[in-house]
Formats: C-alpha cells, structure tokens, sequence
C-alpha cells in the first residue's frame, strides 16, 4: 500500500494496537495472553483497520474517533486466524510457528476465545451514537465468517462444489470482513446510509480479489508468503483454480485424499491447474473484482488523494506476494 496516508494510518494502527494490548500484558510462561501478543506481533499490512481508519478520514472524520472499530476488525481477524491454523493444521503464519505449534491445541483455542472477547471490548470504546450504528454490522459479520468457514471445511468432503458456491464461501470467510472495516469507519464518521452501503460494496469487491489472490499464492507462491505453499492442495480445498480445473481435467481428483508424497501431489496439481488455464481464469476473474470496486469509489466522489489512497489498496491486493 504504497501511499503517504495509508503509510501514515498503518502507523496509527500499529500503535493503537500495541497500547490496547499493553493494558493486558503477558510474559512467555502465559498461556492466554502472551499468544495474543505473539500473533499479533507477526505483522501484516494491517488491511483491516487501515481500511476502517481511511474510510473514516474520506469521509471527514479523524481516525482516533474510528480506531476502537477498526480494533475491534483486527483482533476479530486474527483470532479467526488462531483458530483456522488449528483447523487447517498450518504449522506456518507469517513465516512464523502458528499459536497451536508453539503452545498447543488447547491454549490455542481459549487465547482465541480470549481475543475474540478482547475484540468486543474495544468496539465498547466506541461512542454511544458509533457504537449503535456499528455493533449489529460487527455481529452480523462474525456469525457470517464463521458460516463461511464451515462451508469452507465441509466442501473438503465434498465432490459436487460449484464456483458460485465457492463464491459464496469467499465472500463470506473474506470480503465481508474487509467490507465491514470499511463501512464501520464510515459509520463512524457519521456518513449517510447510502454511503455506508457504498463502502460496504467496495470491500466486499476487494475482499473477493483479496482471497482469489490468497489462493493463487499458496497454490503458485513460493516460501516467502509466510505460509506453507500447496496447502490448499494438500487439503483438497475446492478453491477458484481447483473447480476451473476440474471442469477440465480429472487429473486431480486422482490425487484426492492423504499424500504419501506431499511434495508430489503439490507439483501434480500446481501442473494440472497451469495446463488447464485455471492461474489465467483467476487473475481474470480478480481482475474484474477489482474494476468493480473502482466503480463504486468513483460513485463516492473522494477527494483526490483519497480516491489515489483507494487505488493504492487495490494495487496492493492484486500484486501482494505475502
């Protein structure tokens, strides 16, 4: 996100970060809070509250009014992704041991719990007037994520997925989360109904190219995305390139199941999904994404340096390696 004011606002982020947790703070030997810390400390662009704190400030407001909200997104994410690493068995985040790998399954679980609770303590910090407009947006886009991830888990089992299904799984686990960072922090900044619709629908586009590109990475990505590569595939996700594929090859259904070789299933299916043009197809489809979301920021009327702040997000979702 290479822009002046999101460089500005991820600042503000990392430091609001930093001084909410300090009020809960932990050594190593604690098994609640030190994994808060930790994965917390791991790093990211801080897309979500970055968002929420752009959105208010576009919309005239000043980012500290807008920063309990955009807490509140940013603890929910990563206590979601506490819990997903534990469900997807992931030994990596960030190029660093996931929070299960490092102090178990069970501290895992409850420090997640934890920072799920922690997540709605600061959107209490809101002002009453913000909090009524945003609290039923935050609720509602929690239960959604997690009907997502459920989907996400079942189609595993599965052999009939289609892509709107898969659409609809994405759009759930992922956009509506960067759809209400932004809407909150227009909410809060006293934006119209209609404009807060708007920013809704900005997100929701971006996080649908958001996640297109997460998969093309751990299918196509290499080491440095922090992440074990081909984990999607040796899960047998149904993802975008999974389902292009199997509509036009049964090449990887035949290595469906636990791998005896990993390593060869990965490289297997990475070369089906090349072969039947499914990397293309999901830059394509993100592509599109993209130019939807640029639509609705036009219909916003940003100033300039918000609407070349916007951009940059865009830029930044479509080309990320991490």
């Amino acid at each position: 996100m290479d822009h002046p004011l999101l460089h500005r606002l991820k600042g503000a982020a990392d430091a609001g970060i930093q001084a909410f947790l300090d009020r809960w703070p932990a050594d190593e030997a604690d098994g609640l809070y030190a994994p808060i810390h930790y994965l917390m400390a791991l790093g990211g662009k801080r897309l979500r509250p970055v968002l929420g704190l752009a959105a208010a400030e576009a919309e005239g407001a000043d980012a500290g009014a807008a920063m309990p909200a955009a807490l509140a997104v940013e603890l929910f994410h990563n206590f979601t992704l506490m819990h997903d690493d534990i469900m997807d068995a992931a030994p990596l985040r960030r190029g660093q041991a996931t929070v299960h790998e490092k102090w178990g399954e069970n501290t895992a679980i409850l420090s997640g719990d934890a920072m799920y609770t922690l997540a709605h303590v600061a959107l209490s910090e809101l002002q009453p007037e913000a909090l009524v407009r945003v609290l039923p947006l935050f609720n509602t886009t929690a239960l959604e994520v997690c009907i997502g991830q459920q989907s996400d888990m079942a189609f595993e089992q599965r052999s009939d997925v289609n892509v709107a299904e898969y659409l609809e799984m994405i759009r759930l686990k992922t956009s509506v989360l960067l759809a209400a960072a932004l809407a909150m922090g227009a909410a809060v900044a006293g934006a119209s109904e209609r404009r807060v619709s708007a920013w809704y629908r900005v997100g929701e586009q971006l996080g649908l190219a958001f996640q297109m590109q997460d998969d093309l990475l751990d299918a196509f990505g290499d080491a440095a995305t922090g992440k074990q590569v081909g984990g999607d595939i040796l899960a047998d996700k149904k993802t975008f390139l999974r389902l292009h594929t199997d509509a036009v090859t049964a090449a990887v259904k035949e290595w469906d199941g636990p791998a005896a070789d990993p390593e060869a299933k990965v490289a297997a299916v990475q070369q089906a999904m090349r072969a039947a043009g499914a990397e293309e197809a999901a830059r394509e489809r993100m592509a599109l994404y993209v130019e939807s979301a640029r639509r609705e920021l036009d219909g916003l009327a940003l100033a300039p340096e918000w609407h070349a702040a916007f951009d940059s997000i865009a830029d930044h979702i479509v080309t990320r390696k991490a």
